[in-house]
């Protein structure tokens, strides 16, 4: 009878997840909020502009890792969005961090939900704000659905 293959251990990165924040299980997916700013832009369903939220703060602000996660994508290369950052949590869920003004994280790194992976700025926005989305199978979803109440 064959033996099941050993578990591989996965490296943690060095930032540590802040201790303490609201959390909310959805979708099988610990969520809390990715920054501590005010929400000035919110999700409007089928408007390509309003995919998800803007989050008001100062450039430099900590933008974190919303759930745990693989950083699939860290670049600048999908127009509108600035310095992106996208994090991959399960099967069906991906969230996205637009608008950096520096990426701490790079593809194929391990995340941990509360952990910097972003400074915040104003790449491709008018304000230094974050654009957060969240995507249920490829499709952007109301993060607000998946957020604890702030």
């Amino acid at each position: 009878m064959p033996s099941p293959a050993a578990p591989v251990a996965v490296p943690t990165a060095p930032s540590k997840p802040v201790a303490g924040a609201p959390e909310l299980n959805a979708g099988g997916v610990t969520w809390r909020w990715p920054a501590d700013g005010k929400v000035v832009g919110t999700f409007v369903g089928g408007d390509q502009t309003k995919q998800g939220l803007d989050i008001a703060g100062r450039a430099g602000d900590p933008v974190r890792a919303a759930a745990d996660g693989e950083v699939v994508y860290s670049g600048n290369g999908l127009i509108g969005y600035g310095e992106l950052i996208i994090v991959k949590h399960n099967a069906n869920f991906l969230s996205a961090y637009g608008h950096n003004s520096k990426r701490l994280v790079k593809e194929g790194d391990r995340v941990r939900a509360g952990q910097e992976i972003a400074e915040m700025g104003a790449t491709s926005a008018s304000r230094d704000e974050l654009h957060f989305e969240i995507r249920k199978n490829g499709k952007p979803v109301n993060p607000l659905d998946y957020l604890p109440a702030k």
